[in-house]
């Protein structure tokens, strides 16, 4: 029993998220390729990642065991591609116009 037990935990945890990202081109998308799955701070957890670019969309399969979400993000961003898991017309809720009022008075 125990080492059926111990052998599942060896399993990679895989869990896919869809991330929105600005893909301009190819080439954006070969710039994700060729480092997000080297990242080291990610450790080899990138099992996946598959390009939407009419959905501005990238599904990256991860192993959860060895990164998240946030430190996806992170990486994406560190290769000047910020990723959100919300659709980009949801960053403009909140009413920061009035933050810059505040900051004239």
């Amino acid at each position: 029993m125990a080492f059926v037990l111990s052998t599942a935990e060896a399993k990679p945890n895989k869990q896919k998220v869809v991330l929105y990202v600005y893909l301009h081109c190819q080439d954006c998308c070969d710039k994700i390729m060729k480092n997000i799955p080297f990242d080291k701070e990610l450790k080899n957890a990138v099992k996946d990642i598959v390009f939407d670019m009419e959905a501005q969309t990238v599904t990256v399969t991860y192993d959860a065991n060895k990164t998240d979400v946030p430190a996806l993000q992170k990486a994406f961003a560190k290769i000047g591609k910020p990723a959100t898991t919300t659709p980009p017309e949801h960053k403009h809720e909140g009413h920061n116009h009035h933050e810059h009022h505040n900051h004239a008075h």
